[in-house]
């Protein structure tokens, strides 16, 4: 079995519970083949770089797994992300390793400080 990544967007119009759940069928399907998560991070609603899809955001996902490549798993969810009306963009990667600390994205999320709500 060898360890993978995959980061997905997520339509901006969507509410968070909704992304979850977009997020849990995916996941939910690497389990079902017999994959183990490891990781599952949800960096929330960001800018994009550039328009995807007439989406200016999107709820970013990502998902670090071991699977097996030869039960079609990777093939099988990425055919589904690209028919998911839902997901706009994804990207897999085969990874050396997949720890359970939290990535350079989701610890830069932990880092900000909340703004401070103005007096009205």
């Amino acid at each position: 079995m060898a360890f993978y990544e995959t980061t997905f967007i997520v339509r901006p119009d969507l509410t968070a519970q909704q992304a979850e759940s977009v997020c849990e069928k995916f996941s939910a399907l690497i389990t079902e083949s017999k994959g183990k998560m490891i990781k599952t991070e949800n960096w929330g609603l960001r800018t994009l770089a550039y328009r995807l899809n007439k989406h200016r955001k999107g709820h970013y996902i990502h998902f670090g797994y071991e699977a097996d490549a030869s039960t079609g798993i990777i093939d099988k969810m990425e055919t589904l992300m690209q028919q998911s009306d839902d997901v706009i963009r994804f990207l897999t990667i085969r990874a050396d390793e997949v720890t359970k600390e939290p990535t350079a994205m989701m610890a830069q999320n932990e880092r900000k400080p909340s703004r401070p709500k103005a007096d009205a």
